[in-house]
């Protein structure tokens, strides 16, 4: 025991003389605490960081989709024929004189 702590003291007495210092250790010391130990800590930082990223891909995502259905309704709401089109398609709406057959595909 008394052998480590004599290392131990040889070890601080060649280090240089400003990590010595009350400033440079509790520099140290701080930058330690906000690095690793605090609430926004790097590894927080990084994940937020990517979840920033990955909600505006999303962002981005939803208004291209929401253009899309803007494109689509004013296109329904103007045209006929592709009013028809949508209801055949999207609710199997048939005219009275058809009849229907659903085929699905795998």
């Amino acid at each position: 025991m008394r052998n480590l702590a004599i290392n131990i003291i040889a070890m601080f007495k060649k280090l240089p003389k400003f990590t010595k210092s009350f400033y440079f250790i509790s520099g140290m010391l701080f930058l330690f605490w906000m690095l690793f130990l605090d609430s926004n800590d790097l590894y927080t930082q990084y994940r937020l960081s990517n979840q920033l990223s990955t909600l505006n891909r999303e962002k981005e995502f939803y208004l291209q989709k929401i253009e899309e259905v803007k494109q689509e309704r004013e296109q329904l709401l103007t045209d006929a024929e592709a009013l028809e089109k949508f209801a055949r398609e999207k609710y199997l709406m048939k005219k009275e004189t058809e009849d229907l057959y659903v085929v699905i595909e795998e």
